[in-house]
Parts: C-alpha cells; structure tokens; sequence
C-alpha cells in the first residue's frame, strides 16, 4: 500500500491484507465484514480520508471485522461487487454481499447508512451472473 495512512491499518491496527490466497477464508470466518478497497491513493486520495474513517466506523460498529484488499486483487473483485468509484467500502454478512458506500460520506451518512446495512438479508453479489427471471406469460403456441 502506498500510503502511510493505509499501512497503518495494516501495521497497527492488524487489518488483514486481503488477496487471492486469503479472501476466501477470511470472509467465510467473519459473520459481518468491511471491505476496503482504495485504488491507488494519489489517483483517489479520498482513499487516505477513508483510511482514517474507517476505525471510527469500526469503533461505532463493532460487529465488523475489517480488511483491506490488496491493489493487485481489488479490480478482479471490483466486477465481483460491481461498483464504479473509488474508494469503496463493501459489506458482507457470512461472506454473501449486503451492499457498498464509496466515496468518502459525511459521518452522518455513515452511520445511518450502516446502520441500515446491518439490517439487510444478503443477497447475490451484484457483479456474478445474469439473474434469471420467471416470464409468467405463457410462451407457447396460443394453445
């Protein structure tokens, strides 16, 4: 990570740094989690502002174990959870999506908006298949 503020949550705070060799475990072991994901800070350095939200979040919610998504990893899980701005929180309950924040928010849209979080059934991730649908008209033959 190459921001001071982004290793610090790795370094001090023990966020686990997320890849391919441990995304899988680390969201299946945790009944809700935080994802982080910060592109790269001098592109989007609203990532740096987020990186010292993110433990006050943590501190408001304690339910959510948080990590950070390795650089190299975050576009392949970025068309996973479909979001389109940087940086981006995900939320997931048992490894299975709930929803994302991006941007950097205002404290009160934080709290309001995971609040409401915590509350959803997860759900399909956004970005994996093409839902399918039940057509309740009858397609046959006008028999």
């Amino acid at each position: 990570m190459p921001s001071p503020l982004i290793n610090r949550l790795i370094d001090e705070l023990d966020y686990p740094l997320l890849d391919k060799d441990n995304f899988e475990a680390f969201i299946q072991s945790a009944p809700y989690s935080v994802l982080f994901f910060t592109e790269e800070p001098k592109r989007f350095p609203e990532s740096k502002d987020v990186a010292v939200i993110l433990p006050e979040l943590v501190k408001q919610f304690p339910q959510l174990s948080p990590a950070v998504i390795s650089t190299d990893f975050e576009k392949k899980l970025q068309g996973r959870y479909n979001f389109n701005v940087w940086p981006a929180l995900v939320f997931l309950k048992d490894g299975r999506y709930l929803a994302g924040i991006t941007k950097v928010q205002d404290w009160d849209v934080y709290m309001a908006e995971i609040s409401s979080i915590l509350t959803l059934e997860p759900k399909r991730d956004p970005g994996i298949g093409i839902p399918v649908v039940s057509n309740p008209v009858n397609s046959g033959c006008g028999h």
